[in-house]
């Protein structure tokens, strides 16, 4: 990985490229992931659930043909690089718990096109896996479950040309690769549900419009990881659910702060960059608190 991060770093500084994408491969291409740690509230059987979350980003190359990972570059000449999104959260319903992952891969470019989404749910009664791969202007899934009815299938859906998946918000929303609206702009677009939100709800995954706003100015929060200048962005779905985001203003513009009207929640506790996939060793709990959580 960092040997990864230091090509992409040479070849930004070494090609004529806009400031935004110079300023990117400066903070992304230095071989570390960033990992951001939450206080979680998520609504299930009509009763709010605390929990946690940890947000990875991490830059990685991904092969074109597989849509998985490319570890040896030599080896695969369909390489592009993404950034990729690990979404980790766990709460507890009752005598058992949720245990959910989303990883979200989208194209290191302007409107940070998306390249694969996959999600995976545990919880004591079984498990669910569901992936998306966008490809020639569709979308085509397949799903596992334990639950009638939703056993094993396949599904097929358009990609409109503006359509939004909801699982790359937190990427999009950063504005690294130029933002995607400007400051009070709105924009109507085709939203796909997160694959978490569709699986909560029991119904097959569609397309929803949903509108999403952003603030004129910037506003000063208070979260357990302290206090934050922020844009907040609003996503209100028709008929549906509103959520915002507050976007840290200042570099490196995490997510701070997430609200759902349906009672989910997140705010963060800490964060750090580091080179994480080393850290599994016995002693390596202790960099959890750098990200305001702590081991079992």
């Amino acid at each position: 990985m960092m040997r990864f991060g230091a090509v992409l770093l040479a070849l930004s500084l070494s090609l004529p490229a806009p400031a935004a994408a110079q300023d990117f491969w400066t903070h992304w291409g230095d071989g570390r992931g960033e990992l951001n740690g939450y206080r979680t509230v998520q609504p299930r059987y009509e009763t709010p659930r605390s929990g946690t979350q940890v947000l990875v980003f991490v830059t990685e190359e991904m092969s074109e043909r597989l849509r998985v990972k490319v570890e040896d570059r030599s080896q695969a000449r369909d390489a592009f690089p993404v950034m990729k999104l690990n979404a980790i959260e766990d709460f507890q319903t009752g005598v058992y718990d949720y245990n959910v992952m989303t990883s979200t891969f989208c194209r290191v470019a302007p409107g940070w096109p998306v390249a694969k989404v996959s999600f995976s749910s545990q919880d004591w009664c079984g498990h669910v896996y569901h992936q998306l791969l966008p490809r020639s202007g569709r979308i085509v899934g397949d799903y596992h479950s334990y639950f009638e009815g939703e056993a094993d299938g396949t599904e097929e859906l358009p990609l409109p040309e503006d359509g939004v998946l909801e699982d790359a918000l937190p990427i999009l929303l950063r504005g690294w690769q130029g933002e995607y609206l400007e400051a009070g702009e709105s924009r109507t677009v085709p939203l796909l549900p997160r694959l978490f939100r569709s699986r909560l709800r029991h119904r097959p995954l569609a397309w929803e419009r949903a509108r999403i706003t952003r603030s004129p100015t910037t506003s000063q929060i208070q979260v357990p990881a302290g206090p934050f200048r922020v844009w907040t962005w609003r996503v209100e779905v028709e008929g549906g659910a509103t959520t915002t985001y507050e976007i840290e203003a200042d570099s490196p513009y995490r997510l701070v702060r997430r609200a759902g009207s349906s009672g989910d929640r997140a705010e963060l506790l800490g964060s750090s960059r580091l080179a994480y996939w080393e850290l599994n060793r016995p002693g390596g709990e202790a960099y959890l608190r750098q990200l305001g959580l702590r081991a079992p």
